[in-house]
C-alpha cells in the first residue's frame, strides 16, 4: 500500500493536554478497497468479530488485547473525527480497549462545536473532510483551547501496531501527569500551614513557633518587609489557637484617617461628633473572644497609641463621646513593616507601646532568604490562577524556573504572585515561558536577576557613599519618593497612589524623612 509522504509542517498529530487536545494523521485520497485493506489486514493480537464495523464496507470489527484500562473515574477523553464511518468504528473500539473514553463525529464544524462544550483530553483529526479543512479545524482549535500542539503523526492505512502504541502511551502519560498533581497536592499539604507554604528551614522554624504561641499568646508583634505575609501569619495564629471559631478582624492603620482612628478602634456613641447619628462599635468590640489584627501599626497617630496601650494593659475600651469602658477580650496581632525601635529613639512611636506589644515579635523573613521556596510557591499560584482562569497552565520551562530563583523580589511573596498572575494572563501554552515572565516584571526592573550588575548599579547609585556600597533602607525610601514626586510635579495625591499608601501616611513619611516643606525637582521637558 502506498503512502504520500507528508511534510511535518504540512501535518499535525496527538496533541496530549489536561483541558483540550488536538491530533491528526496524514490522509491521502482514499478507496473502498483501502478502507477494506485497513480494517481486515489485523494484526496477530486482533481478533475478529462476527459484527461488521461497518454495513456500507462489511469489515469486521476488531477486539484488541490491550493492556487493562484505567479506572472508569479516571478513564481520558478521545474525539475522533473523520468524515469515513469505518475509520470511526475501527478508532472507536481500539481506543476503548486502550482505556479512553471515546466520542466521535464526521465533520470538523461539529468536532469544534463538541470540543467547545466539553474539551477532550485528546483529539484525533483527519486532514482531509469535504466541510472543513484538517489543517484548518486544528487552527481553531488551538485558537480557542489554548495549549494544544502536535504529539505525533500518523498516515493512512496507518499500522494498528503503531496505533495502539501511541494511544497508550499518551494513556499513561495521562495518568503519569494525573498522579504527579496528586502527589504535588499530598507535598503541598504536608509544607502548609494554615495557609502559609515553605519548606525552607526559615519557614519551618516560624511555623513551630506560632504553633507554640498561638495558644498562649495575648499579644503579638509581627515584624518584616512588605509583602512577607505578615496577614498570613496572623491568620495562622489565629487558627491554630485557641480562638479559631471567634471572629478574626483587621483595620489597617495607614488607611483610617486620623481624625476617625479612635472611632475605628474604639467605637463611638450616637452624637459623639459630627455625622454619627448612631452608635457603633469599634474593631476592639468586633473582635470580642477572637483576634484582632492591626495591620501597619508603626502608622498609628501618637494621640491614639496611649489608648491602644490602655487597652491592651487593661482588657477595656471606651467608646468615643461615652463615659463607660467596655470589657474586651481579644488576642491582639500588631504588623509593621518598619523597625519599631528605630521609631522610638527618634520619638514617632511609643517606648512604652512598643514594650507591650513587644511580649514576642515574629520576624517574617524575606523571599530572598528562602529561594529554596520559590518552586512550591510558584506551583501553588499557578494552579490557582490556572483554575480561575480556566487555562491549561500546569509548569513552568527551565528557563522560566531559573529566571524566577535568581529574581530579586524586592515585594517579596506578593510581588511573586502577580508575576504568575500577570504571566498566566499573558500565556497561551500549558508552561509559562520565560518571555511571559519578562513582560510580568515589567520594564521598572526587567528581569535581571538578584546580585546582577544592573540590579547592583541601582542600588548602589543611590548610596554610593555607603562603605558597603548599598544605601540603607531609610535613605532608598527617602529617594524613592523624591523620584515619585518627582514624575507626577509634586502632586502628592497622585504620588500616594503610586507608591500604594494612603495620603496621611504619604505625609508621615515626608515628615520623617524631613520632606516636608522640601519640593522635589521639576522632571525635566523634552524639547518640542
Amino acid at each position: 500500500m502506498c503512502r504520500r509522504a507528508v511534510s511535518r509542517r504540512e501535518s499535525l498529530g496527538f496533541s496530549s493536554i489536561v483541558q483540550g487536545g488536538h491530533a491528526s494523521w496524514t490522509s491521502r485520497p482514499r478507496s473502498t478497497t483501502d478502507m477494506h485493506e485497513l480494517t481486515t489486514a489485523a494484526p496477530e493480537w486482533a481478533e475478529e468479530s462476527t459484527e461488521a464495523c461497518c454495513p456500507s464496507c462489511g469489515a469486521p470489527s476488531m477486539s484488541m488485547s490491550v493492556p487493562d484500562p484505567v479506572p472508569v473515574n479516571t478513564r481520558p477523553s478521545l474525539l475522533v473525527v473523520d468524515d469515513e464511518l469505518p475509520v470511526l468504528k475501527v478508532v472507536e473500539r481500539l481506543a476503548a480497549k486502550a482505556g479512553f473514553d471515546v466520542e466521535t463525529c464526521a465533520s470538523g464544524t461539529e468536532a469544534l462545536r463538541m470540543l467547545m462544550r466539553k474539551p477532550s483530553d485528546l483529539a484525533m483529526v483527519d486532514l482531509r473532510m469535504p466541510d472543513v479543512n484538517g489543517l484548518d479545524l486544528l487552527r481553531q482549535i488551538r485558537a480557542n483551547v489554548p495549549g494544544c500542539g502536535a504529539r505525533e503523526y500518523l498516515t493512512k492505512p496507518f499500522d494498528f501496531d503503531r496505533l495502539r502504541e501511541v494511544l497508550v502511551d499518551i494513556r499513561e502519560e495521562l495518568e503519569r501527569r494525573a498522579q504527579v498533581v496528586a502527589l504535588e497536592s499530598q507535598v503541598a499539604k504536608q509544607l502548609e500551614f494554615c495557609g502559609m507554604l515553605g519548606r525552607s528551614p526559615v519557614m519551618q522554624e516560624m511555623f513551630s513557633l506560632i504553633q507554640r504561641l498561638a495558644p498562649h499568646a495575648k499579644v503579638v508583634l509581627l515584624s518584616g518587609e512588605t509583602g512577607t505575609g505578615k496577614e498570613l501569619a496572623a491568620r495562622a495564629f489565629h487558627t491554630a489557637g485557641p480562638r479559631r471559631a471567634k471572629p478574626f478582624v483587621t483595620i489597617n492603620c495607614s488607611a483610617v484617617v486620623d481624625t476617625l482612628f479612635e472611632s475605628e478602634l474604639f467605637g463611638h456613641v450616637r452624637g459623639a461628633f459630627t455625622g454619627a447619628v448612631e452608635s457603633k462599635a469599634g474593631v476592639f468590640e468586633a473582635a470580642q473572644g477572637g483576634t484582632l489584627f492591626l495591620d501597619e501599626v508603626g502608622e498609628l497617630p501618637m494621640s491614639v497609641q496611649a489608648k491602644l496601650l490602655r487597652a491592651l494593659e487593661y482588657g477595656e475600651v471606651q467608646r468615643v463621646g461615652s463615659l463607660q469602658p467596655k470589657r474586651v477580650d481579644v488576642t491582639v496581632v500588631a504588623a509593621t513593616n518598619r523597625d519599631l525601635r528605630t521609631e522610638v529613639a527618634a520619638g514617632r512611636f511609643r517606648g512604652d507601646l512598643f514594650y507591650r506589644l513587644n511580649v514576642v515579635e515574629v520576624v517574617l523573613p524575606p523571599l530572598r532568604d528562602r529561594r529554596e521556596d520559590i518552586p512550591y510557591l510558584t506551583a501553588a499560584f499557578i494552579r490557582d490562577c490556572a483554575a480561575r482562569m480556566q487555562k491549561p497552565i500546569h509548569g513552568l520551562t527551565p528557563s522560566a524556573e531559573r529566571l524566577l530563583l535568581n529574581a530579586r523580589w524586592d515585594g517579596n511573596v506578593r510581588e511573586l504572585k502577580n508575576v504568575i498572575e500577570r504571566a498566566c494572563i499573558l500565556a497561551d501554552g500549558t508552561q509559562l515561558s520565560e518571555r511571559e515572565l519578562e513582560g510580568a516584571f515589567g520594564p521598572r526592573r526587567g528581569a535581571q536577576p538578584y546580585g546582577s550588575p544592573g540590579a547592583k548599579a541601582r542600588v548602589e547609585s543611590r548610596g554610593a557613599e555607603s562603605s558597603a556600597g548599598a544605601a540603607p533602607l531609610e535613605e532608598i525610601e527617602r529617594e524613592h519618593i523624591l523620584e515619585v514626586l518627582r514624575q507626577v510635579n509634586g502632586n502628592r495625591m497622585a504620588a500616594a497612589k503610586v507608591l500604594g499608601i494612603s495620603r496621611r501616611a504619604l505625609y508621615r513619611r515626608l515628615e520623617r524623612h524631613n520632606l516636608a516643606d522640601e519640593a522635589p525637582p521639576p522632571m525635566a521637558r523634552r524639547p518640542l
